[in-house]
């Protein structure tokens, strides 16, 4: 069960750093529910959710 729950949070991890990376690119392909978008809400969106999931998964990794 624990090794699901760190597949979950490395798969969400690496997701939201792929969204984070195309949305460098091009800011409105992934804030589109916003009214503005730029790439600094981007990074600090996607980049605080992925920080998160990196947390979670470098945590869950620990336990025995």
């Amino acid at each position: 069960m624990l090794h699901a729950l760190v597949a979950l949070f490395q798969g969400m991890f690496l997701l939201s750093a792929a969204l984070m990376l195309l949305g460098l690119i091009r800011p409105v392909w992934v804030l589109w529910f916003l009214d503005r978008s730029n790439r600094l809400m981007v990074i600090r969106i996607y980049g605080s959710i992925g920080l998160a999931f990196f947390i979670l998964w470098k945590a869950c990794s620990l336990l025995p």
